[in-house]
């Protein structure tokens, strides 16, 4: 078996990323655009496809450690990027660079420094809405697209502003699902987060995954929480061997913010709604075999929702599996998602 882990992991050492994985198979690179990209990459044996894991907020690709593990112990192609803003890629502080169509066009400069004509793309959280732009507009470079927890996201779905969406959802379901939003994209969210960390890491990865409805999504409720310095336990998910504290609190406290929460900056301004108007309409619609993993105790990212925008979307194939797990599935149910994606790729 290949060993994927190496030295120790310290919070006072982790600004090349996901310091507990082994840094040998880190690579950084130079996009078209001139930002530097870090990326954990193992080529392919023999005949076996490239996969491309793309993380989240607010995170790094050592949220994929469990995944990594899994899948080149079985030979398969890996690239997993730190995405922008986070761990050793660039952390620039202009939202503009944040937009979908560029970070899109990154991955496929990675997928071209490293020779790989097609991959299959998987994302989590905002990764996930990486993926689904990779659909929309590098179709010919990727052979299947898997969505976890987050599914495909409509780019008609900032049409209304933020308070009538807010309103929407407080109507169907009884809380704001967005509500959270404004206050990451506010001036200020930076230096609240990095002064409460731990407490912003128990909101982040909470064992009572309900804490999502009343303590997270709400407008002004992460703010309130982070005030008064609240804590709360961590997932039971979260194992010493993980090192998930050490790796993700380090990060933060070394990197900051900042830069990461440009991904709700471009959200909650103009920027993205106009630059998905350049998605071409032929592509609007995901022609290749798609995979959605939904979480049923994610109260943010409802099942249900993410399964139905996915589903819209979806022309070919498409696999639905459900996890009894909150936003974090790729730890929380890491083993069962481990096997339905590599039932869904040796299916392809």
């Amino acid at each position: 078996m290949v060993s994927i882990f190496g030295g120790t992991v310290s919070s006072q050492n982790t600004s090349t990323g996901a310091s507990s994985l082994n840094q040998t198979f880190y690579k950084d690179v130079n996009v078209t655009r001139g930002l530097t990209y870090h990326y954990y990459f193992s080529p392919p044996s023999e005949d076996q496809p490239v996969l491309m894991f793309l993380h989240g907020f607010p995170s790094s690709s050592y949220d994929w450690h469990y995944q990594i593990e899994f899948f080149q112990n079985k030979g398969y192609g890996l690239i997993v990027p730190d995405m922008l803003g986070y761990g050793g890629t660039a952390k620039p502080v202009d939202p503009e660079l944040y937009k979908s169509s560029l970070i899109s066009q990154d991955m496929v400069d990675i997928l071209d420094t490293e020779n790989v004509e097609e991959a299959i793309a998987v994302g989590h959280d905002w990764g996930s809405k990486i993926v689904g732009r990779l659909a929309n507009y590098f179709p010919e470079r990727f052979s299947a697209f898997a969505f976890i927890s987050v599914g495909y996201f409509p780019p008609s779905i900032l049409e209304a502003n933020m308070s009538e969406i807010n309103n929407i959802t407080t109507q169907a379901i009884g809380y704001e699902i967005f509500g959270y939003w404004d206050f990451f994209s506010s001036d200020g969210a930076n230096e609240l987060i990095e002064s409460h960390l731990d407490s912003f890491y128990d909101l982040t990865f909470p064992n009572d995954t309900v804490l999502r409805i009343t303590d997270f999504a709400p407008e002004g409720a992460t703010q309130a929480w982070l005030e008064a310095n609240r804590t709360t336990a961590a997932g039971d998910y979260i194992t010493p061997e993980a090192s998930l504290i050490d790796t993700q609190i380090g990060l933060w406290r070394d990197e900051g913010l900042t830069g990461a929460l440009c991904w709700y900056k471009i959200l909650t301004s103009t920027i993205e709604r106009d630059d998905d108007q350049g998605i071409p309409q032929e592509n609007l619609t995901i022609k290749k075999p798609v995979f959605m993993g939904a979480s049923l105790r994610d109260y943010v990212a409802i099942a249900a929702s993410q399964i139905a925008s996915t589903l819209q979307v979806s022309e070919n194939t498409t696999i639905i599996r459900e996890y009894d797990a909150g936003h974090w599935a790729i730890l929380e149910a890491a083993a069962q998602l481990n096997s339905d994606l590599l039932a869904w790729i040796e299916s392809l």
